[in-house]
């Protein structure tokens, strides 16, 4: 294992980066203000849980719905609870390549460790134009980054061979694959074979002791939010290759995947009903930015049920 240093700062990030990264969600009070001690209670609560990372401002995070003042207040306030305990890794995702890295120069000065860059949204690139968009922003890049497979809502895969040929470009330490695309996980893979070094994780929890198991470095899974000593006890088992553990644990894992995540009826499903259970939890707010609102009372009641259901409190 080596590592990467942050040219601002400094500090270092072993490389490949393994382990347990959730994607925050960001806690609001309403469209733009932060819920500060849902925010605190929140952080603490998932480092209690020995998670390997935080990932702020991802799909989780809502950060294509959150204004700019926002995502700088929340990456200065994350980085000041995180102090320095595990890493912090800070999207940076954005149609506008100034605002990207205007953010990611605001996460250096916060003392983040590394970026997470989504292809730009709303002009399809083509996997050449691609390469040479992250060919330029790296130029001017002040921390290690991670780019981050999303085609569902950037309408835009980063193809193995883009990926193989943006592992050479100096800072590019990593990627995050949420395609749930079990034949694409295979063949990025297979295209970074002769990379050690580059880091590969998978969003969709579904699959992640089965990526870890074939040599997947780790999972940026949501429902870490909730409860990150399960999604870090079934990393530790799939590393020891302990299938004892992993069963259980895995039917777990699903069972909040078939629940907690369809109460709703639409594509933010997901996020309400994570959102939804860390409020039922008491954890923090779960206020969600337009257009979407919170689930109410009927819903809020059956994942309310759910939990009881999933024991959750043994879980904490």
């Amino acid at each position: 294992m080596k590592s990467v240093k942050n040219q601002e700062n400094q500090k270092t990030l072993n490389v490949p980066f393994t382990g347990i990264v959730p994607p925050l969600v960001t806690p609001l009070l309403d469209n733009d203000t932060l819920d500060l001690e849902g925010l605190e209670r929140l952080v603490e609560h998932i480092i209690s849980g020995g998670v390997h990372g935080i990932f702020i401002l991802g799909t989780t995070g809502e950060f294509a719905s959150l204004s700019y003042k926002l995502r700088r207040e929340l990456t200065e306030r994350t980085c000041r609870l995180v102090n320095g305990r595990i890493p912090v890794l800070v999207g940076i995702t954005d149609s506008a390549f100034a605002e990207s890295l205007n953010l990611a120069k605001v996460a250096a000065d916060c003392g983040a460790d590394a970026v997470v860059l989504a292809p730009p949204y709303y002009f399809a690139s083509g996997q050449p134009e691609l390469l040479e968009y992250l060919q330029r922003i790296m130029a001017q890049m002040p921390l290690p980054l991670f780019i981050y497979n999303m085609p569902v809502h950037t309408k835009v895969v980063f193809s193995p061979d883009t990926v193989k040929a943006a592992a050479t470009i100096p800072g590019i330490i990593g990627m995050k694959d949420s395609s749930s695309n079990l034949a694409y996980f295979k063949q990025v893979q297979y295209a970074l074979r002769d990379r050690q070094d580059f880091t590969f994780m998978v969003g969709p929890e579904e699959f992640m002791s089965e990526f870890v198991l074939t040599g997947g470095h780790g999972g940026v899974n949501g429902g870490a939010n909730m409860f990150p000593k399960l999604y870090v006890e079934l990393y530790n088992a799939s590393i020891a290759r302990n299938f004892e553990k992993i069963i259980p644990l895995q039917q777990k894992v699903m069972q909040i995947s078939s629940t907690i995540y369809n109460v709703g009826h639409y594509g933010s499903s997901y996020l309400k009903g994570l959102k939804c259970a860390l409020s039922v939890m008491g954890i923090c707010s779960d206020f969600i930015a337009e257009p979407f609102h919170r689930f109410r009372d009927p819903e809020r009641e059956k994942i309310r049920k759910l939990l009881e259901e999933l024991n959750y409190r043994e879980l904490l």
